[in-house]
């Protein structure tokens, strides 16, 4: 009987993804949870948000890690700057662990920045291993493989966290996703081969590589009609959202949901809605188009932000909490599948990874920005104003959306 064959490189971008997944949570939803059961006002949870502003900047210091010596350079120029970042994610992980956010929040904010900051560094080598690693007919599969890995992290940071600190304390869970990165690292070093360089790589010529890798996607980009146009429907698509889902830890939390509750429904249930939602997302850009997809599901994400309404007027009602999980994680995954599509759709072939890394890390701006208001507008407000106003919120979106659509509408098969 033969042996079970392992394809090794997509085993390598299933692991390499749950390293890249792993911290998210654990600076985003988990990290609210736990401000939440420590008391900590709901201002300085919204706050929070500005932890991830890495993610959206991280595009500034990638040609660094193309062109700087990489700290360990006998793993070559992907891996050298891979370990060593894994290493100080699991230490920094780890480090979270010693900090009690009832006693100093400012303490464990600090190490959760760190945290974001070496996890969007490790995305950039991670992205930068993938391309280079896999022939362009692998590309697909390896970023599957890569994706799968990555929500399986997320739900290991999300619900799994929170399953395990009934059994081990906060302290003990963060230990746990701390020793969770060594898989990470492990890959790295054992299973991981090192690509070639691509042709014409060089530490010379700094200048023109600046010009032809940064200069040239931005001034081929803005060079478009309608490209400001463009650029607000970007920023702004997502902002109802953004405003919603930072407080979604501390709303379940007020209304008396156990910390199991959040981790059964919005951890895994949300998790796997959110994936239907991409699956029925995909098939309805490929059935009307693009276009026509970003305005329903455009809208579909906006109507969503009023199931939060029914609940925070009843209460804990566990069946309320279910519908909303579930209709707001599959819109919002009905919404990405365009949004992506779209994005995708407005990358110049020369310019493909700038270009869709800078529209991705701006449409990530309102999470990161204007969501810090989040807490106090809640605290202020109330519950069931605050989510009117994130529904309301999605409105100057949809508006610059339609407009958009209607004067540069997508090249799709409804407009060719």
């Amino acid at each position: 009987m033969r042996a079970l064959r392992i394809d090794r490189p997509l085993a390598v971008m299933l692991l390499l993804g749950f390293s890249a997944g792993l911290p998210l949570p654990l600076t985003g939803f988990t990290l609210r949870q736990w401000f939440a059961e420590s008391n900590v006002p709901l201002g300085q949870i919204g706050l929070t948000a500005l932890i991830g502003f890495s993610y959206s900047l991280k595009f500034l210091w990638a040609p660094l890690l193309d062109h700087a010596r990489a700290p360990l350079p006998a793993l070559g120029r992907r891996r050298g700057w891979l370990a060593p970042v894994q290493a100080l994610l699991a230490v920094a992980i780890a480090a979270m662990a010693l900090t009690d956010p009832s006693r100093n929040a400012t303490a464990t904010v600090a190490v959760a920045v760190l945290i974001a900051f070496l996890s969007a560094t490790q995305d950039i080598a991670i992205d930068a291993f993938r391309i280079e690693s896999l022939p362009p007919e692998r590309q697909g599969l390896g970023l599957a493989a890569y994706v799968w890995g990555y929500r399986i992290a997320l739900l290991a940071a999300n619900a799994g966290v929170l399953f395990m600190v009934g059994r081990t304390g906060w302290p003990g869970a963060f230990l746990a996703m701390a020793g969770l990165m060594a898989i990470g690292l492990a890959t790295t070093l054992f299973l991981a081969t090192e690509p070639p360089p691509p042709p014409g790589v060089s530490r010379a010529g700094w200048g023109n590589w600046v010009s032809a890798a940064v200069v040239a996607p931005f001034r081929d980009f803005l060079s478009r009609p309608g490209a400001w146009l463009i650029l607000a429907f970007v920023a702004l698509f997502k902002l109802g959202e953004a405003l919603a889902g930072i407080m979604t830890a501390p709303f379940y939390r007020s209304l008396g949901f156990s910390r199991e509750d959040v981790a059964a429904v919005a951890g895994v249930f949300g998790l796997f809605a959110t994936l239907a939602g991409v699956a029925v997302g995909g098939v309805l850009v490929a059935g009307i188009g693009t276009g026509r997809a970003l305005v329903v599901t455009g809208v579909a994400q906006m109507l969503s932000n009023l199931m939060y309404v029914p609940l925070a007027e009843s209460g804990r009602v566990v069946a309320l909490l279910w519908a909303q999980v579930g209709v707001e994680n599959a819109t919002d995954g009905l919404a990405d599948a365009a949004f992506v599509a779209y994005l995708s759709s407005l990358t110049s072939t020369a310019f493909t990874a700038t270009q869709y890394a800078l529209l991705s890390s701006l449409a990530a701006l309102p999470l990161r920005t204007i969501g810090g208001a989040s807490g106090y507008l809640a605290q202020a407000m109330g519950w069931t104003p605050f989510f009117l106003l994130t529904t309301a919120a999605a409105l100057p979106g949809l508006a610059v959306m339609l407009v958009l659509l209607r004067r540069f509408p997508p090249a799709s098969k409804e407009t060719s």
